[in-house]
């Protein structure tokens, strides 16, 4: 798992580019797309306008706000690594995982509880 400071906030850089690249793609349905979807419509208007100043915001302007929640190795030597992204203030239960594989390439994004 990737531990310094620097290659994290390289891995983080690398998961929000992968993040707003799927969006709106056929592949990505079970992804940043579904969550954005969910989140719209479910979270009252109220957070929204705190946080981004509309009622209803564009999609792209949720995207920009997911905060890292953590990031963690899977279990083994494998060095496959999740990067869990979310909305801040614990408005919701649901993640936004991107998943890199050993070679340290995004190989999936899912919205997860």
């Amino acid at each position: 798992m990737v531990s310094n400071a620097d290659e994290i906030a390289k891995r983080e850089k690398a998961a929000r580019a992968a993040i707003r690249h799927a969006f709106g793609t056929e592949e990505d349905e079970f992804g940043a797309t579904l969550f954005v979807s969910h989140h719209i419509d479910e979270i009252d208007a109220n957070y929204w306008q705190a946080h981004l100043g509309s009622n209803k915001p564009e999609p792209v302007q949720i995207l920009d706000l997911l905060e890292l929640r953590s990031h963690w190795g899977d279990d083994g030597d494998d060095g496959i690594e999740v990067f869990d992204f979310t909305l801040p203030d614990s408005v919701t239960d649901y993640v936004l995982s991107v998943r890199f594989d050993e070679a340290g390439e995004v190989e999936d994004i899912s919205m997860e509880s």
